[in-house]
Order: structure tokens, then sequence, then C-alpha cells
């Protein structure tokens, strides 16, 4: 059978347990010495101090008390037989769970310079010489409950703030994963709404020019006020197409289901250069190989995002487009002239724009890197690993 020394040597170094602190507003008092009388004359000088007095008549079994229970204060007696003061201050110190409990070394005679330093090597706090003062020994023991249970107090503060931040990570997890939900409702609704659209609308228009024709090839050459308005009814059916082709490419671009996203954001770098003026150098690749649908909306739609800003914020008159792919990772970076973005506008309120960007990266474990240099332009990156990690 392992004695309570060997028991606590296997001990040593090992982590704390469950709870170091206990909950409780009582605090413990280890009180050792092997002369009974003296337990008892201990016992009854603490008593008034209203803690849970432990009593161990050797070192033995002061360290299988320590192995059960935290304590406050150990007054522990130097010179003992067996397991003395000085080796049982020692091996409760190398126990990691018991390694800040203070000691106060009991004697009954004044130490010498060697032993007092030895004791304090090991670990002592203090030391109390007999015969003991009560006031004395009271005001130190109180000291030291009083540390304990602000410390007490302390860790269960910070377990609460660990639980606060835990339920915090939670909720920030749920309404990432809602508004990623959201998301992707609102692109699926998108999709069948420009595909209802094109569909619906186009062909209803298609017909109804179809059928100008057929009444325009009906009337006489000599009509001409009717054939004037028949024209000009023309005019608004192609017009009334183009701005549905607008809203339907707008919602969703047929171009990023039928031949992939580099085709997409080279026809959205054009279209955004006809309307802005601003120009567009796009370098892409031939195709986007390996990426999902999810994927290929994020991207597209972070870049639609950039060309907003720059259109709105960056006062350009140049953007330069490029996106590369290797076997694990896609990479899209637009760099303009622009002013430059600050870092103040990046953490601003009004930055949603740039959250939505994020958000998405977030979605599939990428990275969005936006770096502004004053008066030379801002550069965002964004990178997406082709596959979930």
């Amino acid at each position: 059978m392992l004695s309570a020394v060997d028991a606590f040597r296997d001990q040593t170094g090992s982590p704390a347990g469950e709870d170091t602190m206990s909950g409780s507003s009582v605090a413990s008092i280890l009180i050792v010495d092997d002369d009974r009388r003296n337990l008892m004359a201990l016992q009854e000088l603490l008593q008034g101090l209203g803690q849970n007095l432990v009593l161990a008549h050797s070192g033995e079994e002061a360290l299988r008390c320590v192995l059960k229970q935290e304590f406050a204060v150990i007054l522990l007696d130097v010179r003992m037989p067996g397991v003395d003061g000085f080796e049982t201050a020692r091996l409760i110190r190398e126990r990691q769970r018991s390694r800040h409990t203070p000691v106060i070394f009991v004697t009954a005679a004044p130490e010498d310079v060697g032993s007092m330093f030895r004791g304090y090597e090991v670990g002592a706090v203090d030391y109390i010489v007999k015969p003991l003062i009560p006031e004395v020994l009271k005001s130190k023991v109180s000291v030291f409950i009083e540390l304990y249970a602000k410390n007490a107090a302390l860790v269960r503060e910070i377990a609460e703030h660990e639980r606060t931040g835990e339920r915090l990570r939670e909720s920030e997890e749920n309404l990432r994963a809602l508004a990623v939900r959201m998301r992707s409702v609102r692109e699926d609704e998108q999709i069948r709404i420009a595909r209802e659209i094109h569909d619906e609308l186009g062909q209803a228009l298609t017909g109804l020019k179809m059928d100008l024709t057929w009444l325009s090839g009906k009337l006489p050459a000599d009509e001409k006020p009717l054939l004037k308005k028949i024209k000009s009814m023309f005019r608004l059916i192609d017009e009334t197409i183009r701005s549905v082709r607008k809203i339907a490419s707008g919602l969703r671009p047929d171009l990023l289901d039928e031949v992939g996203l580099a085709a997409a954001i080279g026809w959205q770098a054009r279209d955004f250069q006809l309307r802005t003026g601003i120009r567009c150098n796009v370098n892409l690749p031939p195709d986007s190989d390996g990426l999902d649908q999810e994927r290929s909306t994020a991207v597209f739609r972070i870049f639609q995002e950039v060309l907003t800003n720059v259109a709105r914020h960056a006062n350009a008159t140049r953007v330069d487009v490029s996106m590369r792919q290797d076997a694990d990772t896609l990479t899209l970076e637009v760099q303009d002239n622009g002013r430059g973005i600050t870092a103040a506008e990046m953490r601003g309120s009004k930055s949603l724009g740039l959250l939505g960007m994020r958000e998405r990266v977030l979605l599939f474990s990428g990275k969005l890197d936006i770096n502004g240099t004053r008066g030379m332009g801002t550069q965002v990156t964004v990178s997406l690993p082709l596959r979930s990690k």
C-alpha cells in the first residue's frame, strides 16, 4: 500500500482538480502538530474565527488532508517524527494544486538562521515561536483567510466571465448561422424572381413585339400616324426588355450559372465601366473549376460590393481586378487608385457593407484583407478555400 508521501508524490505536478476554490464562505485551516496538547490549544485559540479547523497529528496525515481539500492556511509544526515540517512543506509546494497555499511554521524554540532559511526555501510564509501570543496568531491567520476569500471570489468571477464569454460566442455563432441562412434564402429567392422575370415577363414582351410586327404589316402604307405610334411602341418594348434583363441580371446574373464566376466578374466589370466611366482592367483565368455555387455567389457578391464602394467613396479613375486559382484556394484582388480607405472607416458604424463581406468570407473559413493607403487607393483581397476545411 502506498504511503501518504508516495501518494502525494504521485500527484505532484498534476493539474488542479475541478474546483480549486470552494464556493463556501467558510475557509478551512489545517493545523499540524504531533503533540495533542498543542493541537487542542491551537484549536481553542482559532475557534473564534468561525472557520473549519482540520487537525493532523503528523506530516503524513497532513499530506492526506491536503490531497482531499483546499486550505486557506496551514499551521505546521517544524519538529515532528517521520516526515518533519520541512519535508511536508516541500511536498505541499511541489504539488500544483497546493503550491500557493500559505504555510506558517510553528516552533517551540527560536530557530537558528539556517533553519529559518531552509523553512522559507521550502515555502513557509512566516514563523511563529511558542508560547503563542493569541492576538498575533489570530491576526496572521485572519489575513490569509481574507486573502483566500478574495481569491475564491476572483476565481468565481473569472469562471462567470468565461461562462458569459462562452454564451456570447454561442450567440454570435447562432446569429451568424441565422444570417447565413437568411442570405441563402434571399439568394434562392432572387434566383427564382430573376428567372420568373426573365421567362414570364420576357416572353410576354417578346410576344407583344411579335404581335406589333404582325399588326404593322397589316396596316396600309398611308396610315402614317398609326405606323408612327407602332414604331414608338417598338422602342418602348425594346427599352422594357432591356430593363427586364438588367433587373434580372442584378438579381442573379445568368453568366454566373451558365459559364462561371470568371465570366460573371468580367461582365460586371464591363458593366461597371459603362455605368460609371471608371476604367476597369481585368486579369481573369479562363474558368474557375472546382468552385461550387455557394462560393461563386459569395465571391461575386463581394466583388459587387467592392465596386459599389469604389463608385460611392473612392473618387477613383481606375480599378484593377485579378483572380487566380490554385489547387486549394481562389483569390480575388481588387485595387483602385482612389483616396484610400481609412482605419476609422473600416471600423465605423456605417461600414455594413464591409461587415457583410467579412461574414460571407467567414462562412467558408476564408480571409478578407482590406488595405488603404492615403492618396494611393484601396486594395481588397479575398481568399476562399475551394473545399470546406
